[in-house]
């Protein structure tokens, strides 16, 4: 108990440390724009707002040291259980059954996930990413956390109808202008509402296009709050880096995520980012148009601030109140239907993100299920594009080898093993000096492809088992952090839905023609009768588009009787697909 009294001493001193410090921010405009529209701008309804102004160093200590002093004795408690357990097995010979040992660690989870929610709850900020990630991770976390937590993807504490207004008037409106000349109609009750920002629903004038829309709000000083939360996470993670206990290097997670998050508070980058990947999506690598897995909001030109977005509006609801949305509309989430639709939301997934992620290197950097949209009519949508991340040329060209060595590669045949290894390496994976030989390789199997029954050098599967070949990394490359967090979402979704799914099988087409130099900025003038052949494959493309779009609209007309049949048999002939898919590559 000394030992840990001393550790959170040390713990407490540098997090004080870090918050009395002032936090550093790229936007030193954003506190004196408020300040100087603060308490005075009327809105659309002639109310006086305020508007909060950014957190003291006082009060930055504050949340400090409320999380410390609940994220302390919560991993205190673990370790202490740990104790508990050896020290009745060894010292006191009298070891607990398997049962009681299991009762314990319910209990600790309980109690741990209860106290983490009601700490993020009172704090909010960057804290509720945190919480996002862990949610979206059934396979990883115990299911405590997960539930626990899951209720802060989408619906935070929305801030009022009468301030959302006010940021939007004192970003877009010209000086002639009033809120009611850019919108005929306005929700006060946010479709949702997260740590940065909160969007409602609106209608905009016949000036503006008279189209439904979605306003994307920032809140008010709230960049200062996020980047202390978030420069509180770098000092635990750092203070813990060299326990052996920890699967990850999350020192290194969290200082990209910090480096990633300065970039959500401009809203005008965000619209290019839309812009880009949307681009990218619907452009193969010939410059061919083609079909977009996902459907992804565009911006409305000319309704674009720093702070203010306006898009596209999406009519769905977000992924993490999905099975809610089926039960309310009578379908049972383990019908034909319900898993049909998760292969895909899989399936699409995987592509968008394969083909951002290799094709161009630019990426949405923030997918967790308050991000993704399951649409009314059966699509799945994309938002919020203020994190994405572009990596190298290189490491994308590496990557593509990776995902073309692992779809190849024979586990019994110890060359394929070593390639794999060797790209990995090539990334710049560091593994511990003492790590098994193929160490390097069951990281990139481990991470890239889920439907592996067993990993090489006798490591297990899961990323928290004492075996993990996750333990064997030193370090982690900061350009794939983000990359990471993709390919653990997707893995994480397939788990969820016990579909054993391979990310480097299925993109490794996308690697292949990468690495063929069949990619856009390589693409030259071809000749006239080449150009023939691609228009003709452009017209095949559209039917193929056409005829997909007919069956899924005459499937919806079905009886639901009918649809759970044709669901039924769709879903085995999907299945049977994967089975011999793994078949071919066993």
């Amino acid at each position: 108990m000394r030992t840990i009294a001393i550790l959170v001493n040390a713990l407490l001193f540098q997090c004080t440390q870090s918050f009395l410090l002032p936090i550093p921010t790229r936007q030193t405009s954003t506190t004196s724009r408020y300040s100087a529209i603060s308490s005075d701008i009327p809105s659309s309804n002639s109310e006086s707002v305020e508007f909060p102004p950014p957190l003291s160093p006082v009060e930055r200590l504050k949340r400090g040291v409320t999380f410390w002093s609940t994220a302390v004795p919560i991993i205190a408690s673990y370790y202490g259980l740990i104790s508990r357990i050896k020290l009745q097995e060894l010292i006191l010979d009298n070891p607990m059954t398997q049962e009681e040992i299991e009762s314990l660690w319910d209990a600790q989870h309980q109690d741990g996930a209860k106290k983490l929610a009601e700490t993020i709850t009172q704090l909010k900020g960057f804290y509720v990413k945190t919480a996002q990630i862990i949610s979206s991770r059934q396979d990883l976390f115990p299911k405590q956390y997960t539930e626990a937590l899951s209720g802060f993807t989408d619906n935070l504490d929305p801030m009022p109808a009468s301030l959302a207004k006010a940021v939007i008037e004192s970003e877009l409106l010209h000086a002639d202008e009033k809120f009611e000349d850019i919108f005929a109609e306005f929700d006060e009750t946010p479709l949702g509402s997260a740590s940065i920002a909160q969007c409602h629903r609106a209608v905009l004038t016949e000036k503006y296009g008279g189209k439904q829309v979605a306003v994307k709000i920032q809140r008010p000083s709230i960049e200062s709050k996020l980047l202390g939360d978030v420069a509180n996470l770098v000092a635990i993670t750092k203070a813990f880096r060299d326990n052996p206990n920890l699967p990850l290097d999350y020192y290194t997670v969290f200082s990209e995520l910090q480096r990633q998050l300065a970039d959500e508070f401009d809203f005008v980058a965000e619209a290019v980012a839309m812009d880009r990947i949307y681009m990218a999506l619907s452009r193969a690598p010939d410059g061919s148009p083609r079909e977009i897995p996902l459907v992804l909001p565009r911006p409305v030109r000319g309704l674009i601030s720093k702070r203010v977005l306006v898009m596209d509006y999406l009519d769905g609801v977000p992924l993490s109140r999905a099975r809610e949305a089926m039960i309310q509309k009578g379908i049972d989430p383990e019908s034909p239907q319900a898993k049909l639709f998760g292969r895909k939301l899989l399936s699409a997934l995987t592509e968008s993100f394969g083909r951002n992620i290799l094709e161009t290197g630019f990426f949405h950097a923030d997918p967790h299920p308050g991000n993704i949209f399951v649409l009314n009519d059966g699509r799945i949508g994309l938002i919020d594009f203020g994190q994405v991340k572009q990596i190298n040329g290189r490491n994308r060209e590496t990557l593509c080898k990776v995902m073309v060595a692992l779809a190849e590669r024979d586990d019994s045949v110890q060359k394929d093993l070593d390639l794999v290894g060797k790209l990995a390496l090539e990334l710049g994976v560091e593994l511990n000096e003492n790590a098994k030989p193929e160490a390097a390789a069951a990281v990139g199997i481990w991470l890239f492809d889920g439907s592996a029954k067993t990993l090489p050098g006798g490591y297990d599967l899961g990323e928290f088992d004492p075996n993990s070949p996750v333990k064997e990394l030193k370090s982690f490359p900061q350009d794939l952090v983000l990359v990471g967090r993709s390919s653990i979402l997707i893995k994480g979704l397939s788990s969820r839905l016990g579909i054993p799914w391979s990310l480097a099988k299925e993109w490794a087409p996308i690697a292949r023609t990468v690495l063929n130099g069949d990619v856009a900025e390589k693409s030259t003038s071809t000749e006239s009768g080449s150009d023939s052949r691609v228009r003709f494959k452009h017209v095949v493309k559209a039917l193929k588009q056409w005829s997909k779009g007919r069956a899924t609209r005459l499937f919806r007309k079905l009886p639901p009787r009918l649809q759970t049949r044709a669901a039924a048999i769709l879903l085995k002939m999907e299945e049977r697909k994967t089975r011999r898919n793994l078949l071919l590559r066993d």
